[in-house]
């Protein structure tokens, strides 16, 4: 299975089970709502501008938007689609390595997020944490650009791996 899908399937996990979809998330502004409809949207967006012919955007209920969005992915995301090269942000790259190292991170980001807003916060596996250090590496500068993360946050010298990768997001754990 692929980071993106394993981080697909995680993201399910949370948002089964959140139960309030008007909780503050840590995404200034946004609800647990908001955080789904963001993982969708630029889920499709992404897919779509790589020609990839998707369904209507689903309707209803969070969970029922995810799951069938994640219902639709996931037939899509073959290993055909996922070798397709395209000239990307940071230079020549393929579908795959994009879903994995930018989408499979935002899942696990925002699976935190999602979690955070229903006060069950997720706990990074070490792949995760490996995955997201190497995408910060790639992101380079851009990482902090308007609308991807907010400043870092000052942490203790000690703090744990997950409080320092979410404070480099700007996150506090």
């Amino acid at each position: 299975m692929t980071f993106y899908l394993d981080a697909a399937d995680r993201f399910t996990t949370v948002v089964d089970a959140t139960t309030d979809w008007s909780a503050p998330s840590p995404c200034e502004g946004w609800t647990a709502a908001d955080v789904v409809d963001h993982v969708v949207d630029t889920e499709r967006d992404y897919l779509s501008r790589m020609d990839v012919a998707m369904p209507d955007r689903p309707t209803g209920s969070p969970e029922a938007v995810w799951a069938a969005h994640l219902a639709a992915v996931r037939p899509l995301v073959t290993e055909e689609l996922r070798a397709r090269e395209y000239d990307g942000f940071f230079g020549r790259t393929t579908i795959g390595a994009t879903l994995d190292h930018f989408y499979g991170f935002d899942l696990v980001v925002h699976g935190w997020d999602l979690g955070s807003a229903g006060g069950r916060p997720t706990t990074f596996s070490d792949a995760d944490m490996d995955a997201m250090e190497a995408a910060f590496e790639g992101f380079g500068d851009h990482a902090y650009d308007d609308g991807v993360f907010r400043s870092p946050l000052d942490v203790p010298a000690d703090a744990s791996r997950q409080v320092r990768l979410l404070a480099r997001m700007g996150r506090r754990a």
